[in-house]
C-alpha cells in the first residue's frame, strides 16, 4: 500500500479517537481494512464504557471484524491505529493473522511492536506482522496530549 491510502485511513482512525475522547475514554482509534481497501470495522477505546480492561480500540475492532466475517482469522488485512499497539493488542494481531499494522504515534511507555517489544516482528512467533509507524504521528500524539492536559486541569482544579 502506498503512503497516501495510509494517510486516508489514519485520518479515519483519528476520527474514532476523537469519538473515544468524547466518551471520556483515552483517545485511541482503530480500523481494519481488507486487501481491497474496504473498512471491515472501526472503533475507539472502550475500557471504561465496557468495564473491560481488554477493550482497547484494536481489540474492539478485531472482535467486530471477526464477528462480521464469521472468522477469527483476518489474513490479508491491515490494522490502522493512532498509537503503537501494546503487548496485549500486538499479541491479538498475531493470533488474528493480520498482515500489516500501521500506527501513528510511538508509545515509549507501553509499545509492543517497536518501542519496548517487537511482538510479531522478531521472527520468534508463528506469524509475522509488517509494521509501519509514524503515519500522521504528530497529529495522533497531539490528540493524546490534549486529552491528558484537559484531564490534568480537571483534577488540579480546586
Amino acid at each position: 500500500m502506498a503512503v497516501l491510502p495510509d494517510v486516508h485511513y489514519m485520518q479515519l482512525a483519528l476520527e474514532q479517537a476523537e469519538l473515544a475522547a468524547g466518551r471520556g475514554e483515552v483517545p485511541v482509534g482503530a480500523l481494519l481494512v481488507d486487501a481491497q481497501g474496504t473498512v471491515l470495522a472501526c472503533d475507539g477505546n472502550r475500557p471504561i464504557e465496557y468495564s473491560d480492561p481488554t477493550a482497547h480500540a484494536e481489540m474492539v475492532v478485531l472482535r467486530q471484524a471477526g464477528r462480521s466475517l464469521a472468522n477469527y482469522r483476518l489474513s490479508g488485512t491491515t490494522m490502522y491505529v493512532t498509537i503503537e499497539p501494546c503487548v496485549m493488542c500486538a499479541g491479538a494481531l498475531v493470533h488474528a493473522r493480520v498482515s500489516r499494522v500501521v500506527y501513528g504515534a510511538d508509545d515509549p511507555k507501553a509499545g509492543g511492536m517497536v518501542s519496548l517489544y517487537q511482538v510479531g516482528r522478531d521472527g520468534r512467533l508463528n506469524h509475522n506482522l509488517e509494521v509501519t509507524g509514524g503515519i500522521l504521528g504528530e497529529e495522533c500524539a497531539a490528540v493524546l496530549r490534549a486529552f491528558f492536559q484537559r484531564k490534568r486541569k480537571k483534577t488540579a482544579a480546586p
